[in-house]
């Protein structure tokens, strides 16, 4: 199959791909992303394709889907040949509530696929109560080099508003935990704004994340989405809604406490320690190629972006009788991938050359303390720290 694709065309059975997409499959890169769809209990705030035991049957269970996502990627081998895999990503839902031999199971057929680098970075997500130190020990073992551990919070009752299971001091000792163990790199995820949260809840959890030890850490303002448990709340009057002023108060507070502790933003929600950065992120930020196994994976090779069925039965269905579980995909327009990149980019601490934004709204942007003045005489749009908290904003005005 060669050309274009009429955008929302369907995955053809076997999966394949256009011939120009596929020629230079890797050339900037190439990552390989693993969803896995389990979690033992849906947070109030979550919207992500996960589900509980309750609701799923059979040929979507734990046991069986190692051998699932095994046979997608026996169906990927025959639509591309990266040179080589740079980073895998498993996340989810609770990707350690499969055991470490499973995951181990996936991450060697990838090798066995595709062959994972020599330097390639290998994260699984995990909730802190789903790992001990001796499940941590055999990831290592099993070829993970990096762990992202979900915290949100110190405050036992901000964990109670966002319905999060583990205990307030776990997410921390699960960190120590994953250093003793061998990880090369340990990340913890905080959310900010969360209704009840105090400044000094806030900063106990900046300290808690500093005193782990971890080299990277990921902060996000509470985002409501809709038919969510918290959004039903919200409505009801039960919880305020979130404060812009308290999300952006937040945000101060992590980048002045995560920077004296020797941490550097690299992306708007994100720092890290010399190093320490998630080069599998970096990949999807700079438009890199990538393969999403899994129900509701996204996945991306050279301008066509396509995306699996959501329901783990379904795509478990499909694979058995062997076809794509692809349910759409569409090409990416040279505008398109332009849009896109610049959307990513600005985000980043490298920023974009003003070549490739709106010069005009570049200008107007540095004027109003938005950019960095250097990097702008230097021929780049860099972010300032004001510019960080009005990210969305300038990106909205500079895109061509």
């Amino acid at each position: 199959m060669a050309g274009a694709l009429p955008d929302g065309e369907p995955v053809p059975a076997d999966g394949s791909l256009p011939d120009d997409a596929i020629r230079d499959v890797g050339a900037n890169g190439f990552a390989v992303y693993v969803h896995v769809p389990f979690c033992a209990s849906r947070c109030g705030y979550c919207d992500f394709n996960t589900y509980t035991a309750s609701e799923l049957g059979g040929g979507a269970s734990r046991d069986e889907y190692a051998g699932t996502v095994l046979r997608e990627l026996d169906l990927a081998a025959k639509v591309i040949q990266p040179r080589r895999v740079d980073t895998v990503f498993v996340g989810g839902g609770t990707p350690t509530l499969l055991s470490p031999g499973d995951l181990g199971r996936i991450l060697e057929g990838i090798d066995r696929t595709w062959g994972l680098a020599a330097d390639a970075e290998v994260t699984t997500e995990a909730n802190p109560e789903s790992v001990t130190p001796e499940s941590l020990t055999a990831l290592r073992a099993a070829g993970f080099t990096r762990i992202s551990l979900g915290m949100q919070s110190s405050a036992a009752h901000v964990l109670r508003v966002l319905d999060r299971k583990h205990t307030a001091g776990r997410a921390p000792q699960a960190a120590l935990e994953a250093r003793e163990a061998g990880f090369e790199h340990v990340n913890l995820d905080l959310i900010y704004g969360t209704p009840g949260e105090t400044p000094e809840d806030f900063a106990r959890s900046l300290r808690a994340v500093v005193d782990a030890g971890v080299d990277h850490v990921s902060a996000y303002a509470l985002i409501v989405e809709d038919g969510t448990r918290m959004a039903v709340r919200m409505r009801r009057g039960e919880l305020p809604y979130p404060s812009d002023d308290v999300a952006a108060d937040r945000y101060l507070a992590a980048e002045e406490e995560l920077t004296r502790a020797g941490f550097r933003w690299y992306e708007v929600s994100n720092w890290a320690k010399a190093g320490g950065e998630c080069r599998h992120n970096l990949l999807y930020w700079t438009g890199a190629d990538w393969w999403g196994l899994g129900p509701g994976a996204h996945s991306h090779v050279g301008g066509v972006r396509w995306w699996n069925v959501k329901h783990p039965t379904t795509y478990a269905n499909r694979l058995n009788e062997g076809v794509s579980p692809g349910h759409g995909r569409e090409l990416l327009t040279a505008g398109d991938r332009h849009v896109e990149d610049v959307m990513l980019r600005v985000r980043l601490r490298e920023g974009i050359g003003l070549d490739r934004v709106d010069g005009p709204a570049a200008a107007q942007a540095l004027a109003d303390g938005l950019l960095d003045r250097g990097a702008y005489d230097a021929g780049r749009l860099v972010l300032t720290l004001r510019g960080r908290l009005l990210a969305d904003a300038v990106i909205r005005d500079v895109i061509p």
